[in-house]
């Protein structure tokens, strides 16, 4: 979405609001639909709605970008119908991160939680480097926007499959009736006990503000990559790259995190988050035979396919850890609620890179994983969970 945002508007800004859309878009529905989740006492219609209708916005903005392809329309209005569309997409993907926690968490034991994430990755990983090949030869032998709208077309009918056969699998009864509060405002007023009361939640919020920061680069990896002499054509060879770091890294997330514990996991892809960016510096900042390079490039895509699945593993695995059985689905809409705030940054970053130029979020991205690090350390955090 990235690299297709970047042809269609050509701005740094838009291409932060890529990113900041989506996580804001995925965190905000989740205090509303938290707190409907446990009035209605069931999950699943919910994951319904969101994950149908996230396949069916997907699906529009692939025909969306075909039609207009091949009718001609101008990149700006292409590029603003993409991002109403991604927008459109953002929230409706947020209406299944409740329902998906609440119900995995009661269909799986704590000590086999990161394991199933693992292969669950593994396997959406093996499909995707399949996409990534036929994504490459698209992107080479279609001009923009008709590859990507291709492309989003795979992507759409891979999240129908993938929505079908998760509510096929239906929803476990509760062990006790979801704890639910009589008003929103009750609801929200304790969303605020729980976050002044319970310093592990407080910590973990604090400690995804900072991983909030380190995202702000995200976007501008592949801006990178046009910096350096690689073409936005090898952008399907770089995602090819990152999927399988993602493949190679899962048998150790899942071992790490249900051997050595959800917080261990934490705080080891805290410490990972730190390289890509640092290395992002060096091929940016320090003249060297790599750049114009796939290779160095490819590898820092690696690592990052690799600690993305990590972090979320060990985002949802510690969430799901840290909250009480009958308030689940409360705890995941108050920590997406409060944690939103700070995935707004690659959008800030978008505007800092207009400015200072792209070396700048690389900087900050550093700076804010060594903030993450310092934060999972926190002896409310060693109390509560070791």
């Amino acid at each position: 979405m990235s690299a297709l945002v970047h042809q269609l508007t050509g701005s740094a800004i838009a291409v932060g609001a890529v990113p900041t859309i989506l996580r804001l878009g995925w965190l905000l529905p989740q205090i509303v639909v938290g707190y409907l989740a446990g009035k209605a006492g069931s999950s699943m219609p919910f994951y319904v709605i969101g994950a149908f209708g996230r396949t069916l916005a997907i699906a529009i903005l692939a025909t969306v970008l075909w039609l207009g392809g091949t009718a001609g329309w101008s990149f700006t209005a292409l590029g603003a119908a993409t991002l109403v569309l991604w927008t459109v997409y953002a929230g409706l993907s947020g209406i299944v991160g409740v329902p998906y926690n609440d119900i995995v968490a009661r269909s799986v034991q704590s000590e086999q939680r990161s394991r199933m994430l693992a292969w669950r990755f593994f396997g959406g990983g093996v499909a995707a480097l399949g996409v990534a090949a036929i994504a490459d030869r698209l992107v080479r032998a279609l001009d923009p926007p008709l590859s990507y709208a291709a492309i989003l077309g795979i992507a759409a009918g891979l999240m129908l499959a993938s929505s079908i056969i998760f509510v096929a699998m239906g929803e476990p009864s509760r062990n006790a009736p979801a704890k639910s509060t009589a008003s929103f405002l009750a609801y929200l007023q304790e969303g605020r006990t729980v976050f002044r009361d319970d310093p592990v939640f407080r910590r973990f919020v604090f400690a995804q503000w900072a991983g909030g920061g380190v995202l702000i680069a995200a976007p501008f990896y592949v801006v990178a990559a046009s910096e350096i002499r690689i073409g936005l054509e090898n952008v399907a060879l770089l995602l090819a790259a990152q999927t399988a770091g993602a493949l190679a890294a899962n048998p150790l997330w899942g071992w790490w995190g249900d051997r050595l514990g959800k917080l261990s996991l934490m705080r080891g892809i805290a410490i990972a988050r730190l390289v890509p960016p640092v290395a992002l510096l060096g091929l940016l900042t320090v003249p060297t035979e790599a750049q114009g390079s796939l290779v160095p490039f490819a590898a820092v895509f690696f690592l990052l396919g690799a600690i993305a699945n990590g972090l979320t593993i060990a985002v949802i695995g510690l969430l799901m850890e840290i909250s009480p059985d009958d308030r689940r689905p409360a705890y995941s809409g108050y920590f997406n609620a409060l944690t939103a705030p700070a995935f707004v940054l690659p959008l800030v970053g978008g505007a800092i890179v207009s400015v200072l130029g792209v070396v700048s979020v690389f900087v900050i991205s550093a700076i804010a994983a060594l903030i993450q690090v310092a934060t999972l350390r926190g002896q409310s955090f060693v109390t509560g969970l070791k």
